[in-house]
């Protein structure tokens, strides 16, 4: 049994499992113990410098996060990409189809231009060279920016509402064609721009024998050299000399209707012309069967003769 100052070390031998205790005080013990310890603490520290040296040593791996973070920002890079090239496509088809309806308005200008020197039109009503006059107060409110679906849906109504247009003012170009056609056909008007009616249609007394004849047009006397000009649209189907009518001009009208322009002093058409209402067609004169400066006046109908106050009086109705 050990006193109070001193412990025992139980000793156990590897061979027999024999076992002695070693005594010793109480002072040495604390200090073994204190030995042991700050030794460990050597040991750990050494390790822990070691590790550190290790780490500082090797360059630093890239961690699993910022992997994650690469992969989004290269996904989104990407389909910033794709996004760019979509709205390019988009600004090129606006572009075509802006370019197309460019086109498409210049020929309906052209088409109201014609309206407007055709006289369908008032040329003070509508000028076709310059904009339409748009404008309106301020609300107060800044606006937003279309969209390119919302621009989209604007273009196609507007390419709707310019082929709606087109097909209205084709028809209109139609319908005003065929009313001037028929305005130039319709034969009707004096064929001359200064004189008077000298001699009607019908029995007369001849004006070389004083005996009662047929006149099949009317005379309408006027100064020599003034213009015979034509009282419809039509083609010269005759231009020389012709007895009993001196020099004369004849012109098909087309349906039957044929007018001829007697006496003249000189022929300004050609056979085969294609003469417009008011044309004019000869100068007046007094060759022929005439007793002074005038121009005779016929109007026949499938080759029948009518009376031509009937065609000049149209032109004050």
């Amino acid at each position: 049994m050990a006193s109070d100052e001193s412990m025992n070390i139980i000793l156990v031998g590897r061979r027999h499992g024999k076992s002695r205790a070693v005594p010793i005080n109480r002072p040495i013990a604390f200090g073994l113990l204190f030995f042991a310890l700050a030794s460990l603490a050597v040991a750990a520290w050494s390790g822990y410098r070691l590790a550190l040296s290790e780490v500082k040593a090797e360059p630093p791996q890239e961690s699993e996060l910022v992997a994650q973070w690469q992969t989004k920002l290269d996904a989104q890079k990407a389909e910033l990409a794709q996004v760019r090239a979509n709205v390019r496509q988009q600004v090129d088809a606006l572009t075509l189809r802006l370019g197309e309806m460019q086109g498409r308005l210049l020929r309906l200008d052209a088409l109201g231009q014609r309206f407007v020197e055709t006289g369908v039109v008032a040329s003070d009503e509508f000028d076709f060279s310059q904009p339409a006059a748009v404008g309106g107060p301020e609300d107060g409110v800044s606006g937003d920016s279309y969209t390119a679906p919302q621009l989209t849906d604007m273009i196609d109504s507007l390419a709707r509402r310019i082929e709606d247009r087109e097909h209205q003012l084709r028809m209109l170009d139609i319908v005003s064609s065929q009313k001037k056609l028929e305005d130039e056909l319709y034969v009707e008007g004096r064929p001359i721009t200064w004189g008077w009616l000298s001699s009607k249609y019908g029995y007369r007394s001849d004006p070389f024998t004083g005996k009662r004849t047929w006149h099949d047009g009317v005379d309408l006397a006027g100064r020599e050299g003034s213009d015979i000009i034509s009282v419809a649209a039509g083609v010269v189907t005759f231009a020389g000399e012709r007895y009993g009518y001196g020099n004369l001009v004849e012109v098909d009208h087309g349906d039957g209707l044929v007018t001829r322009y007697a006496h003249a002093k000189t022929i300004k058409a050609r056979v085969g012309d294609v003469v417009q209402k008011g044309q004019v067609l000869a100068a007046m004169g007094s060759t022929g069967r005439s007793t002074g400066p005038h121009v005779h006046f016929e109007v026949l109908e499938n080759g029948k003769f009518k009376n031509p106050e009937t065609y000049i009086s149209r032109a004050s109705r």
